[in-house]
């Protein structure tokens, strides 16, 4: 629950609208909450941070359904649907907000358990760079995203130390 009996509602935004949706929505005068990540993007051989939508198309906002005039969401710009339950808004749970905003960084990044995909000796395939294609074991994580990877290259096994972006269960 936030002051004045607001309590916070799931928006659906169009697509890619999700910041277009939360500058008209705050116009409005509601206070929104956008939770976004550091994803990392590969592009051209580099590799870039960026923040982007936590849950893509979605965006929470909070609402006093007495006192507010929340019918107006529906029509906003960038704004989809509101997610409802019946004709009123499905509240959500009030400690999901909080939680979230716990786990933000400075930058206002939740920051992901990094936890590996990938179990000590599944087969995994290398999607990009050098070995592109290649089939290995994976090994193990080590702290910053990088995975050791077991390569069959000709007739001998090789461990090669590479970006986790970089493999897929085979």
């Amino acid at each position: 629950m936030t002051p004045s009996g607001q309590q916070w509602y799931v928006v659906q935004t169009h697509p890619h609208a999700e910041g277009k949706a939360v500058v008209h929505l705050r116009r409005q005068g509601f206070e929104v909450y956008l939770p976004r990540y550091a994803k990392r993007r590969r592009h051209a051989r580099r590799v870039e941070v960026m923040a982007s939508p936590l849950f893509p198309r979605y965006l929470f906002v909070a609402i006093d359904l007495i006192h507010q005039r929340w019918r107006v969401i529906r029509s906003t710009v960038g704004v989809a649907n509101l997610v409802c339950s019946g004709d009123e808004p499905a509240p959500i749970a009030g400690d999901v907000i909080s939680r979230l905003k716990r786990r933000e960084d400075s930058k206002g990044c939740v920051q992901l358990d990094l936890a590996p995909r990938f179990s000590a000796g599944d087969v995994v395939r290398v999607v990009d760079g050098a070995f592109s294609d290649c089939l290995g074991l994976f090994e193990s994580m080590n702290d910053d995203e990088r995975v050791l990877v077991l390569l069959d290259l000709l007739g001998r096994k090789v461990r090669v130390t590479m970006s986790m972006d970089t493999i897929e269960a085979a």
